[in-house]
């Protein structure tokens, strides 16, 4: 859905549920998710292939933005999280979810959870490479979708955008990061308040909260996102160190997040067969939605 207007170039190797690409000068990078469902029907959401994907991208980028600055490149990098469908991301994969806890195979759900605590936690750290990571959301981000974005150094969200946490409408909650992020940016009772409350708020809600940092309007969010990063051009060491200063005073450790997707694991393997058949309403919702935006796409 995102398309940027600054020069760019496709990076390899490809990803088989990614599309990235990066500017010119390789200052900025692209990850849009979900360019999967382009060719057929399916959910944007966390399957464990995307899911892959992204740890593997972060990985090969991580390594070059490392080897970029022990060389002496000073240059702030910025690394937008972006999707190609009409939502930003609906959350964890609640089919692979049903059948674990039917299964009651707890090693599948934890080893999901901490890949998916892995990948938001990058993004939250910059990769580990001093850079700026930036979530456009142009479509619905719910669950682990909201996670991924409040993971990221800043948020820049389209007008009429749903964002919320809906987990507890199967008696489950957030455990990838939802907690750790929005106590960082919001009062913890009102973190969880929305987090127990199950509300998708619109896009414009969440600015006045001051969860959304850029509110753009419908079709902008790319513009929006280019003038963030001309406007941190301008002050890249000062970007660069309020992320340091923000990570000292504000901690969120991967150690901290692994431990919370434990208690997620452990509630989520205690749920009762109506929970089960809710999640799996949602799964059908999710494959109907897209199949009817790319069936009003052909």
């Amino acid at each position: 859905m995102a398309t940027a207007t600054l020069e760019k170039l496709v990076s390899v190797p490809r990803y088989s549920t990614l599309r990235v690409a990066e500017s010119a000068d390789a200052s900025v990078h692209w990850c849009h998710m979900h360019a999967d469902l382009a060719a057929a029907p399916g959910r944007a959401c966390f399957k464990p292939a995307l899911v892959a994907d992204i740890l593997q991208y972060q990985g090969q980028l991580a390594d070059r933005l490392r080897r970029e600055r022990s060389l002496g490149d000073a240059t702030l990098r910025h690394v937008v999280l972006a999707s190609d469908c009409d939502a930003f991301n609906l959350g964890g994969d609640l089919e692979y979810f049903c059948d674990a806890i039917r299964r009651q195979d707890r090693p599948a759900l934890l080893h999901y959870a901490r890949q998916c605590v892995r990948g938001v936690h990058a993004f939250h750290a910059g990769l580990d490479a001093g850079a700026h990571s930036i979530a456009l959301v142009q479509g619905d981000a719910l669950g682990g979708g909201f996670e991924a974005a409040l993971s990221c150094h800043t948020i820049v969200a389209e007008e009429g955008v749903g964002m919320g946490l809906p987990e507890v409408l199967f008696d489950l909650f957030p455990g990838m990061g939802a907690y750790s992020f929005l106590c960082k940016r919001i009062p913890p009772h009102k973190a969880e308040q929305l987090m127990l409350s199950g509300d998708v708020l619109s896009s414009e809600e969440l600015h006045k909260m001051g969860l959304v940092d850029v509110l753009a309007p419908r079709g902008q969010g790319v513009q929006a996102v280019e003038d963030v990063i001309r406007g941190n051009r301008r002050i890249p060491h000062a970007r660069s160190a309020m992320h340091k200063v923000r990570a000292m005073a504000q901690p969120v450790t991967l150690e901290e997040m692994m431990a919370i997707t434990e208690v997620w694991v452990d509630t989520a393997l205690q749920l009762g067969e109506k929970s089960m058949r809710t999640m799996e309403r949602l799964v059908r919702a999710q494959y109907r939605r897209h199949g009817e935006h790319a069936a009003a796409q052909a």
